[in-house]
């Protein structure tokens, strides 16, 4: 039977969904709209952002991109492509999600599949390299134990005014204060600062002076 959980406006629980239901959802709802849905064992959670949210999600979207150039890194950002796995019943949307040391196996993937902009099936593809999960009116930590396992490596986790940097490491997340991913830089500190710097100065002095400090660090 279907039972809804009563919670905030922009989020709604529905228990007791089958996996066929969930990719019914998926297929009827598509990949370009405003929600996010998370499944786990039949308990399916859709969340619709907020403006602020969007806001600092794509601010940290740009800074990683500032990242990826300083440091000569191919990115592939696949955004909240829905990753998921049918054997343990677990799928999800991050806010965001990239490719970095599998990027050169999506890219070539994905001009021969084109089901890729869909959904990702990990029985099949790589988990991405990194997601950000940006918390404003819902906590996403109860995603980590589905990141966990999807074997995702590396998980930001942004609630003003913390920053959280999990990797992956024998089995369990462990919480640091540099990204592996990206020159083992003081992540969880600066991507705060920075974030702070551009309600003062503006998004795009910030990103400059974030591309001098990335500089100054390697």
């Amino acid at each position: 039977m279907l039972t809804l959980a009563p919670t905030s406006t922009n989020r709604t629980i529905l228990n007791h969904i089958s996996w066929h239901t969930f990719e019914s959802i998926l297929m009827e709802i598509g990949n370009h709209r405003n929600t996010r849905l998370t499944y786990d064992e039949g308990r399916l959670k859709i969340i619709t952002p907020l403006m602020p949210h969007e806001h600092n999600e794509r601010l940290i979207e740009k800074l990683i991109d500032a990242l990826s150039e300083e440091l000569n890194l191919n990115l592939n950002s696949i955004g909240s492509l829905t990753c998921k796995r049918q054997d343990l019943e677990k799928g999800v949307e991050p806010d965001a999600s990239f490719y970095i040391e599998n990027e050169a196996i999506m890219r070539n993937k994905q001009i021969l599949d084109l089901t890729l902009d869909l959904t990702l099936d990990l029985t099949q593809d790589p988990p991405p390299d990194l997601v950000i999960e940006v918390d404003y009116t819902s906590s996403s930590i109860d995603k980590l134990p589905i990141y966990l396992a999807l074997g995702v490596p590396e998980v930001w986790r942004y609630d003003y005014p913390v920053m959280q940097i999990y990797h992956l490491s024998d089995g369990i997340y462990l919480l640091y204060n540099d990204s592996s991913t990206f020159a083992n830089l003081p992540l969880n500190t600066e991507i705060l600062r920075f974030l702070a710097q551009s309600w003062e100065i503006g998004e795009t002095p910030m990103i400059r002076s974030f591309h001098s400090w990335i500089k100054s660090q390697i």
